[in-house]
C-alpha cells in the first residue's frame, strides 16, 4: 500500500512512537487522526502539521462511543480510513506478591484494559470502514499495526500486568489476521525493545547510557523515528501479515 494520500488512524499518536508514526505518514503524502489525552500535545501536532493533514480527538482507546466519534471525524473530512497505528499504553510495575501484600488487582486490570481490550477496542471499529474501501491493485483495503513490547516475551520482575497485556496484543495478531484476510486488511504487531520515548526521556543521561549499553547493537535505546519506518515498511510491503516483529538492536531482558 503507498501512503500518498491515504488517511492513518493513530493512538498515542501525540508523543513518542506514535508522534513520530504520524510525522513520518504526513511527511510521505498521508493524513493523519490522532486519538491521545493530551490535549496540550495533540494541539501541537495540528500547529505543526496543519489542520489539512492533522485532526486531533481526545479520547479514551478502552471508550467504544469515544472512539466512534473520533473515528467518525476522519471519514467525514477524509472519507476513508486505511491504516490503524495502536501505540497507546501505559507500564504500571508491580510485583505479583511485594512489600504490602499481593500486586493490585485493579492495577492489572487496568494494564489489560488499555493496552489489551483498548488495541482491540481502536482496530476493530477501524476494520468495519476499511473494508468498505475500494481494493488496491493486491487487493488490499487497510492496515492494521499494533504495539507490543519485548516483555511481551522477556518479562521482567515487576511487569506481570505489562508483560501480559503486551502477550495479549502478539497473541491476537495472527487470529485477526486471518479474520480480516477476506477483506484485503493485514494485521501485524511490532515488538519495540528499549525507545527514547517520554517515559525514558525523565531519566538522568547516565542512566539512559546504562539502558542502552544493555543492547548488543546498536547499543543504544532505539529512536522514535526507527519504529516510525517499521511502520512504513509493514504499510508499503503487502506480505507482512500476521507476525510481529521485534525491533530491539537484538536485546534480550534479564530478570531485573
Amino acid at each position: 500500500m503507498k501512503i500518498e494520500s491515504k488517511v492513518a488512524v493513530v493512538t498515542g499518536g501525540a508523543s513518542g512512537l506514535g508522534e513520530a508514526t504520524v510525522r513520518n505518514f504526513v511527511q510521505q503524502g498521508g493524513k493523519a487522526l490522532i486519538i491521545d489525552l493530551n490535549d496540550e500535545r495533540g494541539q501541537n501536532m495540528i500547529n505543526d502539521l496543519g489542520t489539512d493533514k492533522v485532526i486531533y480527538d481526545k479520547a479514551d482507546v478502552t471508550n467504544e462511543e469515544q472512539v466512534k466519534a473520533a473515528l467518525a471525524k476522519a471519514t467525514d473530512q477524509w472519507g476513508r480510513i486505511d491504516v490503524c497505528v495502536n501505540c497507546a499504553g501505559i507500564a504500571p510495575g508491580q510485583k505479583t506478591v511485594g512489600k504490602h501484600g499481593a500486586h493490585d488487582l485493579s492495577v492489572f486490570q487496568k494494564a489489560i484494559s488499555v493496552n489489551l481490550i483498548g488495541t482491540f477496542n481502536v482496530l476493530r471499529l477501524c476494520a468495519v470502514i476499511m473494508q468498505e474501501n475500494d481494493p488496491n491493485e493486491q487487493g488490499e483495503r487497510g492496515v492494521i499495526i499494533n504495539t507490543a513490547s519485548v516483555a511481551a516475551f522477556d518479562g521482567q520482575i515487576g511487569q506481570v500486568a505489562y508483560a501480559a497485556s503486551k502477550a495479549g496484543v502478539v497473541g491476537m495478531t495472527l487470529p485477526i489476521a486471518r479474520d480480516l484476510a477476506r477483506s484485503g486488511i493485514r494485521c501485524m504487531t511490532i515488538a519495540p525493545g528499549l525507545f527514547l520515548t517520554p517515559l525514558f526521556e525523565s531519566l538522568p543521561e547516565d542512566a539512559m547510557a546504562s539502558l542502552g549499553a544493555q543492547v548488543p547493537f546498536p547499543s543504544r535505546l532505539g529512536h522514535p523515528s526507527e519504529y516510525s519506518k517499521m511502520t512504513q515498511s509493514i504499510i508499503e510491503n503487502p506480505m507482512l501479515n500476521g507476525e510481529t516483529i521485534r525491533l530491539d538492536g537484538a536485546i534480550r531482558m534479564a530478570p531485573r
